[in-house]
């Protein structure tokens, strides 16, 4: 009796299965686990970020993850994770916010260093960096003997300096501004950080928008903006593979250990092209583990 029900649960749980899998005659693999999200908190997410393992291109995935719960994207490298505020897919640009960036509404000093993974595919992007209670005065401020202060943007060290959270880096309300610097363009040392230490300023701001108010620091949009490049194989990937999965509604992902592009599908099986229903001319279909069957065995 225990042998005839154990042979009927197997029949009836694994054999639409086994059906597929000679009806597509491709090899049956095993999707990422969870599902790969098209969101990820108030973010839309496509290729080539995805929200964890096996989502997006494999090359951004060990960078670029979403925050377990779903609700914060994650850029992670070798000085930390920052919070992804912003993404934009037409100038490739993501805009992340460090916990110790400072604003005009909240400055204190800058305990960690930011940097980027050289390996990665981000580099700075178009970000004003605001060095702020530096030994004055600024103008001596050198890397490799070269000074680093934009003069010509003055301006916004005395404005930033208007903004009453100055106090919180000890220094007094309206400060001279020759202990601030405007570090523009920004750029990274050899180890690929923005050591703040190396330079003594205690604390910085990064403006990626000054908005319609120059001169007033409390419209400014703050982030450090990063460029990211896709490659060459991703770039063939958008537009011969992606596109049509996200059309169809698909996630665009890939399939370990050989990385080989797969459409992440809401039904719980991952196509090698699309979600529509019509599988078939070579589509090959892989098995989402929450697909799988489960309970107990009968006994």
């Amino acid at each position: 009796m225990l042998m005839e029900n154990l042979v009927s649960f197997v029949l009836q749980s694994f054999f639409p299965h086994l059906l597929l899998i000679i009806l597509f005659t491709s090899p049956l693999t095993l999707a990422s686990d969870p599902a790969c999200q098209s969101t990820c908190g108030s973010l839309q997410i496509k290729f080539p970020f995805g929200t964890g393992y096996g989502c997006g291109s494999p090359r951004f995935q060990p960078y670029v993850t979403c925050k377990p719960g779903g609700d914060q994207l994650l850029l992670t490298t070798h000085t930390g994770s920052y919070p992804v505020s912003s993404i934009s897919y037409t100038t490739s640009t993501i805009t992340i916010n460090p916990s110790d960036m400072s604003t005009c509404t909240s400055m204190h000093p800058c305990s960690s260093i930011l940097g980027l993974d050289w390996t990665s595919p981000f580099q700075l992007g178009p970000s004003t960096f605001i060095l702020v209670s530096c030994p004055p005065p600024t103008s001596s401020l050198t890397l490799k003997g070269t000074p680093i202060c934009d003069p010509s943007y003055a301006f916004l060290c005395a404005s930033i300096y208007t903004c009453p959270a100055v106090v919180s880096l000890g220094l007094p309300l309206f400060p001279p501004t020759n202990t601030c610097c405007v570090y523009s363009p920004g750029n990274l040392n050899n180890k690929g950080e923005l050591d703040l230490h190396a330079l003594k300023c205690d604390g910085y701001a990064s403006v990626v928008s000054l908005g319609d108010y120059p001169t007033d620091p409390s419209q400014w949009v703050y982030g450090v903006a990063l460029k990211y490049i896709n490659g060459v194989l991703d770039n063939n990937i958008i537009e011969t593979q992606c596109k049509a999965c996200e059309m169809s509604g698909g996630v665009c992902g890939y399939a370990p250990p050989s990385n080989s592009f797969v459409c992440v599908c809401k039904n719980g099986y991952n196509t090698t092209m699309d979600c529509y229903n019509n599988y078939g001319d070579g589509q090959g279909v892989f098995l989402s583990t929450a697909s799988l069957p489960t309970g107990d065995f009968p006994i």
